[in-house]
């Protein structure tokens, strides 16, 4: 699914609502993940999953090009943890969807 087809999914679950204005509010919404991501605290969507960030140290890589010893400077690095109750859905176990979001 990508972003535009959520918009449209709304749209179409909510024909009264104005499409820009649902585009607005996704926009707004992953915006704010990604600053909460950025500032090193975790977003959390109950029965969802969980963001956060894990960082990597600093390590030796290779050019795949010319088989070169390359350094790969520290950075920080998006995680997601799926909720068990997204598990359970996707693994067919009878859960109520309004019962756990």
């Amino acid at each position: 699914m990508t972003k535009s087809d959520l918009i449209e999914k709304i749209s179409e679950i909510y024909p009264y609502m104005n499409i820009k204005n649902v585009e607005k509010v996704i926009s707004i919404v992953i915006g704010e993940m990604i600053e909460a991501l950025k500032s090193g605290r975790r977003v959390e969507l109950r029965g969802f999953g969980a963001f956060s960030i894990r960082y990597r140290k600093e390590s030796l890589g290779r050019n795949p090009r010319t088989g070169e010893k390359v350094l790969v400077k520290e950075k920080k690095v998006p995680f997601f943890k799926a909720g068990k109750h997204l598990k359970d859905m996707i693994n067919g176990v009878a859960v109520s969807v309004d019962s756990q979001l």
